[in-house]
């Protein structure tokens, strides 16, 4: 599902050039929940926004589902995150004018359903996650664990073929974290690909495999299924 050969990311300021991602290669298999971790400043969401083609790596190669994204033209590369990837971040990234249903529907919308379909799908998504309850109301109005599963309902609306969380149980406490985690196990038994980067060996423990970063480079990986 994501093939990742000799990946480098260096930042540059002026005269300066900061090296983030050193050599990076990463096989993921369809179906695997791969977990990331490292201490902060290792890398770890740098890795995942390459991967997720939410940023352009300074060298290597990205193939996800046999496509070879850095020979992708920008709309070749939008359309594939429209259309096979979805996105979960650990400050929800809602919109705060929006109701639950319609932050929902925005990449459906954008997809190209109607927007009658796009509802449809949406509540269907809350219902899902257990936010049935919830549709007509605003970020404002949840708390952040129901925020969060409203941002994993937009991400899997759209049936991702693989789904990037970066630090999604970061602003939970512990009970809303666990639930998100159980929403994530939820979702891989049914044969989703996860990719996730945490901080937090608790809620790691649930994924097929982790790989530790150190210094841009992966420095180990603990196979746990």
């Amino acid at each position: 599902m994501i093939k990742v050969k000799n990946l480098t990311k260096t930042y540059k300021t002026k005269d300066i050039e900061t090296p983030v991602l050193r050599g990076i290669d990463l096989n993921v298999a369809p179906g695997e929940f791969l977990g990331i971790m490292g201490k902060s400043g290792a890398g770890k969401s740098t890795l995942m926004y390459q991967i997720g083609l939410l940023d352009h790596p300074t060298s290597g190669e990205i193939i996800l589902n046999s496509k070879n994204t850095e020979q992708m033209s920008t709309e070749e590369r939008t359309q594939m995150r429209l259309s096979e990837l979805g996105y979960v971040f650990q400050d929800y990234a809602l919109i705060p004018e929006l109701t639950a249903v319609e932050n929902v529907m925005i990449p459906l919308l954008m997809k190209g359903f109607s927007k009658s379909e796009s509802c449809d799908i949406s509540i269907k998504m809350l219902e899902r996650i257990g936010l049935s309850h919830r549709v007509d109301n605003k970020p404002g109005q949840l708390s952040g664990g129901e925020q969060q599963r409203v941002s994993i309902a937009r991400a899997m609306a759209h049936n991702p073929k693989i789904l990037f969380a970066d630090e999604p149980t970061a602003n939970l406490d512990t009970i809303s974290g666990y639930s998100i985690i159980q929403l994530f196990k939820e979702l891989h038994d049914k044969g989703q690909t996860i990719v996730m980067v945490t901080h937090e060996e608790e809620y790691a423990k649930y994924c097929d495999r982790i790989i530790y970063l150190e210094d841009g480079k992966i420095v180990r990986e603990v196979k746990q299924k």
